[in-house]
């Protein structure tokens, strides 16, 4: 019934910017969490930037003070401006979300992954 829809991955030189963008729809009651992970070729996907309800964010290490995550309550979206990329932010970014119902049932959502890929 939910489903999380993302935009805005592509192709960049390094040192470039992207904007992802991710739009969830369906029977939504409650958007809490947002957040965006990755996942390079042979490796673990891991968080890249989490925003609360309330506006509380945290970041990777890796991407501080390079990324911005932000949302939009009102159009339950969720977004992720990446601004000097790196070759090594090559990866596949995906959206979750944790989502309750209108009977208050809390599920994790995950969209289809967007392709990042920094070129050198």
């Amino acid at each position: 019934q939910v489903q999380l829809v993302e935009s805005g991955g592509g192709l960049v030189q390094a040192g470039g910017s992207l904007r992802l963008s991710c739009a969830a729809s369906g029977s939504i009651f409650s958007i809490n969490a947002m957040g965006w992970y990755r996942q390079a070729p042979g490796k673990q996907r891991e968080l890249v930037a989490a925003i609360t309800s309330g506006g509380s964010t945290n970041y990777a290490d890796s991407v501080k003070g390079r990324f911005t995550i932000s949302r939009d309550n009102a159009k339950n979206t969720v977004y992720l401006q990446m601004n000097s990329l790196k070759p090594e932010d090559t990866a596949v970014y995906y959206c979750n979300a944790d989502i309750g119902d209108y009977e208050l049932r809390e599920y994790d959502y995950w969209g289809q992954g967007t392709q990042v890929t920094v070129s050198s």
